[in-house]
């Protein structure tokens, strides 16, 4: 399939071209009027692509005034959101880039409101998504308002229209995660309404969540079950984050947990954990492994990537992970993996603001194969081993290496970035479980033990069994061993009620839950005559409301 991203703008527009995945070709049509496309099966297909931008790697993107970050590049995204605020992530002071990189692990938000509207390295704003949103819904309601024709069934209809619902779905999810509740129009009768398109109001948490509810469970049950391209979204991973959805809601939700216990059953693609190599918990994120059993959504990579749209998307997170003073040859001479492979050989990072927290990696069992992913030393350019004791010293924290570099090519890696996994999805079954019936049944210890011994580690002891709690928090670290750096752990910990009390005895104290809206969105609606909330923070918090 050619993939096509088309910039509508009122009645004439020009094409503007972007690549989600290295296997799709770039088209350009020309210049095209709102007359005569979208008409066609084609048209209205590509029309429809121009969604998938927020969840691209490139530098930046803009589909409304601004340039975003994407979020699923390291720069700005969920790893920064989600990760930088949480506890497998150590708060970098001596090496990083910019006040924001500092402060965001170090879980001080404040300084988040003078973000500006646009791109930015310390302090990506992504409130102006709600801009794209907006976008989204005028997308599908072109689509729902399309009549089916000899190129364009009415079962083509309903898919791509559920493929857009879950695209807008993923950003309000993630809007939600970072700010709370945001201002969003998804009623496209509201769009260029001045009223409507002025009223910046949070809505209520209930009705944030019900939005997104509504859009997921529209795409479960009406997009492609399979894709003919990698990397095109499918129903299944609307289950993924239905089931999520259901989880991180279900304490004021009534039915919200019955239902992600439900799901799990309701997965169509037959997946299952990777098993192969000496540690394939690490082997599934290879170039040699894409879109592997256990892989129900992944974003292609390759290493033409170099940030660019036009490139395809790029995994640049050992460009933020590994020093910049390491060297590829140890004081023996010999090469260092996987120094050797980064940066063009080179054997260095650019800075390494993502660096893993002793206490986390301190928490994994012996022989757990997971945490080999981390380093724990490594040899600098200055001529010295970097190790454990220089921590606080000559580095901050350990190194990712999640996604080992497997070429000497580029900076940036061929390595897919994971969306979403079957091991996620045994772990969130176990939880659906407990929660649903609140009681810990064999089946949900099964689960967990499954994701366990794929680790190479032993089967839950009786004691994280013998009660929900025990249970609940076994999972809790489980999650965080399982899912390091695939943008879940703040997320986690706050559904499981820990996220303050977790940090703060970390002496990272939360400034708030989550990030404040800006100043000049709060300004902007109390000239129009409203009033909207900096903060918000859920009544079930584990800390104090701002």
């Amino acid at each position: 399939m050619k993939k096509y991203i088309y910039s509508l703008v009122m009645a004439v527009s020009m094409i503007t071209m972007s690549s989600c995945e290295s296997n799709f070709d770039a088209n350009i049509y020309g210049t095209l009027s709102t007359t005569n496309f979208p008409k066609t099966g084609d048209d209205f297909e590509s029309y429809m692509m121009e969604c998938y931008l927020p969840f691209c790697s490139h530098w930046s993107y803009k589909l409304a005034d601004y340039n975003q970050r994407q979020w699923f590049c390291a720069t700005g995204g969920i790893n920064k959101y989600f990760d930088s605020t949480a506890d497998d992530m150590t708060q970098t002071v001596i090496v990083t880039y910019g006040g924001g990189w500092t402060e965001i692990t170090q879980c001080y938000f404040e300084n988040f409101k003078t973000a500006p509207r646009t791109a930015s390295d310390g302090y990506p704003n992504h409130f102006e998504k709600i801009r794209d949103i907006t976008r989204f819904t005028q997308v599908i309601q072109t689509l729902e308002d399309a009549e089916p024709n000899t190129t364009f069934s009415a079962q083509k209809k309903a898919e791509l229209t559920g493929e857009a619902r879950l695209l807008r779905g993923m950003m309000m999810y993630y809007m939600l995660h970072v700010f709370g509740p945001v201002p969003v129009i998804v009623d496209a009768s509201k769009i260029g309404v001045a009223e409507e398109e002025a009223y910046l109001v949070r809505p209520t948490l209930k009705e944030m969540v019900q939005y997104i509810t509504d859009d997921f469970e529209y795409a479960a049950a009406n997009m492609a079950e399979k894709q003919k391209e990698q990397g095109r979204y499918t129903a299944d991973f609307a289950r993924f984050f239905l089931m999520h959805h259901y989880l991180n809601e279900g304490y004021h939700m009534d039915g919200y947990y019955q239902k992600a216990y439900d799901m799990f059953n309701q997965f169509k693609g037959g997946y299952s954990l990777f098993t192969e190599g000496t540690n394939p918990y690490l082997d599934q994120f290879s170039v040699n492994h894409k879109f592997n059993s256990e892989v129900i959504m992944a974003m292609p990579c390759s290493t033409a990537g170099t940030g660019g749209a036009a490139t395809g998307n790029m995994n640049c997170m050992t460009y933020y992970c590994f020093p910049g003073d390491a060297s590829a040859k140890d004081d023996n001479g010999e090469s260092l993996l996987p120094f050797a492979n980064q940066n063009r050989g080179a054997g260095s990072g650019w800075r390494q603001c993502f660096a893993i927290s002793k206490d986390f990696y301190d928490s994994f069992e012996e022989g757990d194969l997971r945490k080999d992913g981390i380093i724990t030393r490594y040899y600098s350019k200055n001529g010295y081993w970097v190790d454990e004791s220089k921590l606080g010293d000559l580095w901050d924290g350990y190194i990712v290496n999640k996604y080992n570099p497997e070429s000497s090519t580029t900076q940036y890696q061929g390595n897919d970035v994971a969306l979403a996994r079957w091991a996620d999805v045994l772990l969130m079954y176990a939880e659906a479980d407990v929660r649903a019936h609140n009681s810990v049944s064999q089946s949900a210890i099964n689960a967990v033990n499954q994701v366990r011994q794929r680790a190479g580690i032993s089967d839950l002891s009786a004691d994280k069994t013998s009660s929900v709690n025990a249970f609940m928090d076994a999972l809790l670290e489980e999650r965080g061993h399982e899912l390091w750096f695939e943008g879940q752990r703040k997320i986690d910990l706050i559904r499981f009620n820990k996220y303050y009390t977790t940090m703060s005895a970390l002496g990272r104290t939360p400034t708030s839950e989550y990030i404040p809206l800006p100043d000049y969105a709060v300004e902007q609606a109390k000239n129009s005559g409203h009033t909207l909330e900096q903060y918000f923070t859920r009544d079930n918090y584990d800390g104090p409301k701002k």
